[in-house]
């Protein structure tokens, strides 16, 4: 038997899922509809635009002016589906059994659907502090929308005191997590006919070069795992090449390649070292040989976005909060990155606790357990003691 609030929820979480906010597509439809949800409780709001004016964050406020509140934020986008093997239609939100099945039902417009849900609970308390609610664009393409959001708080002044980061956690309590760092290396060679290659720079085999320092360096990276990573799986900063793209055809020497990679780094300096590393190969090595055959040869690195990871703090209210609320005694680190990095960076007290799997994210057939959005629905009501209160001095 489903509670009152979450048969409200399941409802809004359908006209989410709805909305196909695939990363590469406009959000501004959903944050629109959220807008007038929440204006209709008596929030305060403000949309901002991405630079390309499809895409847009949604910061609302419920309670008093000023500084201490509490955060709850999720991103707005998606994955894409088409090319997975759905048994249903992935905008379109599915109840069988004790599942509710969409894209993004856990990652992670369930713990948006919650905290809506929640809106007019809020809005009857009398809140001693600010309750905030962020919803941003593009974080499955390095958290674009959260590295906007915080800069626009650092500037307007505003200074809330914790955010709790509802990405699937099973609803357990993460308090560290670590960074993720997503690039793209572009070779530039020269092309010519496949059967004489030695007139030619072959921006293929470059990158695969790159690639195999990559992977050296990655081996290089375990031997770091110590007591302070022990906690990650794996307890080491990572390396991954996700995609390559170059050439034309199989008998044409390919003039232009591009890598996309990531990693997922435990600590900053990890990051700092593969960087320097790579640098060092590209310019002593790679590009000496490249441009002995033709001079205009190139090899540039592009960032795409470099989200620092969560740190393990000694005080962090947010975790007190989290801990008593989900009655879990433990908290715990993971390795995917999210927005909390960001947050954090605003001297904000941050954990990551939210319903669903990680294991379902970005899978066909995603799905959230009813059981968890009811758990998180128990989370946010009890938060509501939280509110009351005045933040700490």
């Amino acid at each position: 038997m489903k509670s009152e609030v979450a048969e409200s929820a399941i409802e809004i979480l359908k006209q989410l899922i709805a909305f196909p906010t695939v990363s590469a597509e406009d959000n501004r439809a959903l944050i629109a509809f959220a807008a007038e949800y929440l204006e209709a409780a008596g929030a305060r709001t403000t949309i901002t635009l991405d630079p390309t004016s499809t895409k847009a964050n949604l910061f609302a406020t419920l309670g008093p002016e000023g500084n201490g509140g509490i955060v709850l934020s999720g991103h707005t986008d998606v994955v894409p589906a088409p090319d997975q093997e759905w048994t249903s239609d992935p905008f379109l939100l599915q109840e069988r059994g004790d599942a509710l099945y969409g894209r993004g039902t856990c990652d992670m417009k369930g713990f948006i659907a919650a905290v809506l849900a929640m809106v007019p609970y809020y809005a009857e308390l009398d809140l001693a502090r600010p309750l905030h609610i962020a919803l941003t664009y593009d974080e499955e393409t390095g958290c674009l929308g959260a590295r906007q959001l915080v800069q626009e708080l650092k500037r307007d002044g505003i200074e809330p005191a914790l955010a709790i980061i509802g990405e699937p956690t099973e609803m357990r309590v993460i308090e560290g997590h670590k960074g993720c760092y997503e690039y793209t290396t572009y070779f530039q060679g020269t092309d010519g006919h496949g059967s004489d290659p030695d007139k030619g720079v072959n921006s293929i085999h470059y990158a695969t070069k790159f690639i195999a320092r990559l992977l050296e360096i990655g081996e290089d990276l375990k031997g770091r795992a110590g007591p302070d990573s022990a906690r990650y799986s794996p307890p080491w900063t990572t390396v991954q090449v996700g995609q390559i793209h170059g050439g034309i055809a199989r008998n044409v020497i390919a003039r232009d390649c591009e890598v996309e990679w990531e990693m997922r780094p435990v600590r900053v300096k990890d990051g700092e070292d593969v960087k320097t590393a790579l640098n060092e190969y590209c310019d002593t090595v790679l590009l000496p040989q490249m441009q002995a055959v033709y001079p205009d040869a190139k090899i540039e690195t592009e960032v795409i976005g470099e989200v620092a990871g969560l740190e393990v703090m000694p005080e962090n209210e947010a975790r007190e909060i989290a801990v008593a609320l989900t009655g879990n005694a433990e908290t715990d680190v993971v390795s995917f990155g999210t927005e909390a990095g960001l947050f954090q960076a605003l001297d904000m007290a941050v954990v990551v606790c939210g319903p669903g799997s990680i294991r379902q994210a970005h899978q066909p057939d995603e799905f959230l357990e009813i059981d968890q959005l009811e758990a998180c629905l128990s989370m946010l009501t009890g938060l509501g003691a939280s509110l009351t209160k005045p933040a700490r001095t």
